[in-house]
């Protein structure tokens, strides 16, 4: 692999993204299903890559038709194998950045304040998460494993696909591989795909559905976006600054120093992974073995984290702007997205469609029935706004949770976005891709946990966490319900 391969290779997924932009200015299905750049982008390189434009070549090349361009694109697809062996490679490197940006440049809330308003959410969202693997797990172990010979790991995929997403998918390549199940990780990647489909869809049909029933609180007619929203696009009238400059370009660039943050809270995530392997190799790695499966990238998290400490103790400046962090943090997804899309294994997927397909629907259903018949009993007041994005985000990640709440929620008038954004804090570091995302594969294969012990750690979690939204915040949701109710005819009058 040459640089001329690597810049190649970096070249074509930036041309790749701003052809998926036009087409989702251009193509209205696109519009409809707010389908991000990334994913369309991701799909046309997965049509032009080896597993479809490639072997459609193979079978030319057998016939004897074009010659050494067909049997050159047989291997690797248009873009050649080279250029694919370099996309294959970045997700692993990028979800790091990813997840260390996450709280970068925000001011840590104080636990009670963010305990108080996220407690409903965050006991709802737990119950998704840990339901997902329940489910999964009782799936794998009574059909999946006996029936169609997958390993126990695929229990896992549910959540690691739905609330993981992509990068979190392409982040377990290596946990994959070193279970000994390679596979596992196009299989997540699909279920990623499926995922995000799924909560787009189902979650548009759930809100038209919600404002004809008069179950939301906030719209009561059509939840369609504009033109420009839907076309992915920002209104002259209503444009912004996408960042901030906190530093005179004379001395550095400001995206360099924010670049240099993010890079610090890797190398921080790095340091911890490496003393907990360590510190697992002293004391209890003959007995389990964990650490060494986890990958960095919640680690990189936790990085981020604690340099956010630092930050709040010692920038006086406020040089750090949670604006610029995005934009890194979003260029990152939008590459890696599109670079492990296409080089998902569609072979992979065929091989396994029964046990993926049982897997996916059964993964649907349960986020469906938890919005329909747990978030009204869960949530306090406003539980359509708030639910929709806990089934958005249950699906097809935090995003896509965001975009429904934008759909029925688009001035912010309910408490669904703060709560939603403080659960995010407690959440996010242990699911959908945080720490148990990371070590339920390491257990699953453990001889000490094991796949029935795993699902029995996680039968309780969700015991737990739905025992706590159906009771423990009874009285809170009357409470808020009234105030709520107070508010609305103040609003009204």
């Amino acid at each position: 692999m040459t640089p001329d391969t690597v810049g190649l290779a970096l070249l074509l997924l930036g041309v790749l993204l701003l052809v998926s932009k036009l087409v989702r200015v251009r193509w209205k299905l696109t519009q409809k299903l707010y389908l991000p750049g990334s994913i369309i982008g991701g799909g046309i390189a997965l049509l032009l890559g080896p597993d479809v434009f490639g072997r459609l070549m193979g079978w030319l090349a057998d016939r004897g038709v074009g010659g050494g361009f067909a049997e050159r694109a047989a291997e690797g697809g248009l873009f050649g194998a080279d250029v694919m062996q370099v996309w294959s490679a970045l997700p692993g490197l990028l979800i790091s950045a990813v997840f260390a940006s996450l709280f970068l440049g925000k001011p840590l809330p104080r636990f009670r304040e963010a305990a108080t308003l996220a407690g409903p959410n965050l006991a709802f969202g737990v119950t998704m998460a840990s339901g997902q693997y329940v489910i999964g797990l009782t799936l794998a172990l009574l059909v999946l494993v006996p029936l169609f010979n997958v390993p126990a790991i695929s229990g896992a995929l549910i959540e690691i696909g739905f609330l993981g997403g992509h990068g979190t998918a392409a982040g377990l390549g290596d946990t994959f591989e070193q279970a000994g199940w390679a596979q596992g990780q196009d299989l997540a990647l699909g279920m990623a795909t499926v995922g995000l489909l799924s909560g787009i869809i189902v979650g548009i049909v759930l809100i038209n559905w919600g404002v004809r029933r008069g179950k939301s609180n906030v719209i009561s007619s059509d939840a369609k976006g504009t033109d420009g929203e839907q076309a992915g696009l920002v209104e002259r009238d209503k444009r912004s600054a996408g960042a901030t400059m906190t530093v005179h370009p004379s001395s550095m660039d400001p995206l360099t120093l924010h670049f240099g943050l993010v890079a610090l809270a890797v190398l921080i995530g790095q340091l911890i992974l490496m003393g907990l392997q360590w510190l697992e190799r002293m004391l209890w790695a003959e007995t389990i073995e964990v650490m060494a499966y986890v990958p960095l990238f919640p680690l990189a998290m936790i990085g981020g984290i604690v340099l956010q400490v630092v930050i709040d103790r010692f920038d006086r400046n406020d040089v750090v702007d949670h604006k610029t962090v995005e934009r890194i943090q979003g260029l990152s997804l939008d590459v890696l997205i599109i670079a492990a899309m296409a080089t998902l294994s569609l072979q992979a997927i065929a091989d396994n469609i029964a046990a993926f397909a049982l897997l996916a629907l059964a993964g649907v259903l349960w986020s469906l029935c938890g919005f329909l018949f747990l978030a009204p009993r869960m949530m306090p007041s406003h539980w359509f706004e708030r639910g929709i994005g806990e089934f958005g985000q249950s699906l097809g990640v935090t995003a896509t949770g965001l975009v429904l709440m934008r759909v029925v929620d688009p001035e912010m008038r309910s408490p669904a976005y703060p709560a939603f954004g403080y659960k995010q804090l407690i959440f996010e570091p242990f699911f959908g891709g945080g720490l148990v995302t990371a070590a339920a594969i390491p257990l699953i294969i453990s001889p000490h946990v094991g796949p029935v012990g795993f699902l029995a750690i996680m039968a309780v979690v969700l015991v737990t966490s739905l025992s706590t939204g159906l009771f423990a915040f009874r009285r809170r949701r009357r409470d808020q319900g009234v105030v709520a109710a107070e508010h609305e005819a103040e609003r009204v009058s």
